[in-house]
């Protein structure tokens, strides 16, 4: 058993029933795995919420373990976007802080966007192809 972080494609892509995402999040449920997201995760969904999606987004959100982005999270994912900018990557203070609060919960990441995620020792979950 994983605790897997969502990253936020594959929770709208859930939301939006897109490429099977529903299918695949309910076998890895019925696999075990705890499915978490975070406050940043929460912000980029409701950021791109329509009216009369609210009762389902809740309902995904409500479905998920929030796993915390402390000072001490902050200050990592800090830290990831400046060692990445110094090897010339720039990458978003969502990414990085959604990366440091896996890494700081020791939990895998499920995402399509393995090159917003580049960070050794960042547990990257396979994601089934798009169908």
């Amino acid at each position: 058993m994983a605790i897997i972080l969502l990253d936020t494609s594959v929770m709208l892509d859930h939301l939006n029933g897109r490429h099977g995402r529903t299918g695949f999040l309910d076998q890895l449920i019925q696999q075990g795995h705890v499915l978490a997201c975070c406050s940043v995760n929460i912000t980029e969904v409701y950021a791109g919420l329509r009216p009369g999606e609210e009762a389902r987004t809740e309902g995904l959100i409500d479905s998920l373990v929030c796993l915390p982005v402390t000072p001490s999270i902050a200050r990592q994912a800090g830290l990831l976007r400046r060692d990445w900018r110094a090897k010339g990557q720039t990458l978003s203070y969502t990414d990085v802080t959604i990366a440091a609060v896996a890494l700081a919960n020791q939990a895998a990441l499920l995402t399509d966007n393995r090159k917003h995620f580049p960070e050794d020792g960042l547990e990257l979950w396979p994601l089934p192809a798009a169908g």
